[in-house]
C-alpha cells in the first residue's frame, strides 16, 4: 500500500482519536466538520467541505497534530483555513500539512508569501524572515517535524508519530493497531489499564515480553493530559 493511501485510511472515532491528541472531542469534530455559532457557520478547517464521516483519516490525524500547537492560542483557527486550501492546491494533495514539502528550504518562500498574502496573524505563522534574510521555522512547526517520521522519497508523506519525542518508546503508526498509541506492538491504554488495576510494572513487562522502561513510557503517555 502507498504512503498515499495510507493518509487516507480511516483508522478511528474522532472521539478515540481526540483521546489520543490529547484535544477536546468537540473541538477536533468542529475542526473536521465545521460548526454554527450564532446562526453563522464556519466551515471545517482539516476538511475542503463537511463529509458527516465520523471516523477519522490518518492525514486528518497528522495535520490535527499540528494544529493542536496553536488551540491555546485565542486565535481562530478559520484564519488558518485559506491558508491550508492554498496548500493543497499547490501541492496537488489533500493533506498538506502531512507532507515534509511545505517545511522544506526552497519551499519557505512560498509559505512565507502566502502568509503575508492572507494577512495570517503572527501567533499562526509557520515561518518567519528574519534580519539576514533567513527564513526560520516557527518553533511549533520545529516541534512538530521532530515527532514526525516521513518518508525519504516521493512525496515525503507522514509515516509515524513520536508522541514524547524520538528517544522515547511511545509511536503512533497507522499501520499499527488503528493508528493507537503502542510501545513494540503493545497499545499503551492495555497497559495503562493493567497498572489502574495494581498490577505491578515489573509484572506487565514480564507478561508482554517488554522493558520496564518501555512500560513506564506507556504510562506517562497514558497519564499525561499533554503527552501528545
Amino acid at each position: 500500500m502507498s504512503d498515499i493511501q495510507v493518509l487516507a485510511r480511516r483508522v478511528m472515532s474522532v472521539r478515540e482519536a481526540a483521546r489520543q491528541l490529547r484535544i477536546p472531542p468537540t473541538t477536533l469534530l468542529h475542526w473536521l466538520e465545521g460548526e454554527e455559532r450564532q446562526g453563522r457557520f464556519y466551515p471545517p478547517v482539516l476538511r475542503e467541505q463537511p463529509t458527516g464521516a465520523t471516523d477519522v483519516t490518518w492525514g486528518e490525524i497528522v495535520e490535527a497534530r499540528y494544529l493542536r500547537a496553536y488551540r491555546q492560542r485565542n486565535v481562530s483557527m478559520q484564519k488558518l483555513r485559506p491558508f491550508i486550501a492554498l496548500l493543497r492546491s499547490e501541492f496537488g494533495v489533500p493533506y498538506p500539512l502531512a507532507h515534509f514539502k511545505p517545511f522544506v528550504d526552497n519551499r519557505r518562500r512560498f509559505l512565507l508569501e502566502v502568509q503575508d498574502r492572507l494577512h495570517i496573524p503572527g501567533s499562526l505563522r509557520m515561518v518567519y524572515q528574519v534580519d539576514d534574510d533567513q527564513l526560520v521555522l516557527d518553533h511549533r512547526v520545529v516541534d512538530f517535524l521532530d515527532r514526525v517520521d516521513f518518508n525519504e522519497t516521493g512525496e515525503r508523506e507522514a509515516q509515524r508519530i513520536h508522541p514524547l519525542g524520538r528517544s522515547n518508546p511511545v509511536v503512533i503508526d497507522p499501520l499499527l493497531s488503528s493508528a493507537a498509541a503502542t510501545v513494540q506492538g503493545v497499545r499503551t491504554e492495555v497497559l495503562a489499564e493493567l497498572a489502574d488495576a495494581q498490577v505491578p510494572v515489573e509484572e506487565i513487562a514480564d507478561d508482554f515480553d517488554l522493558p520496564v522502561a518501555a512500560v513506564k513510557a506507556a504510562l506517562a503517555f497514558e497519564w499525561s493530559a499533554d503527552a501528545a
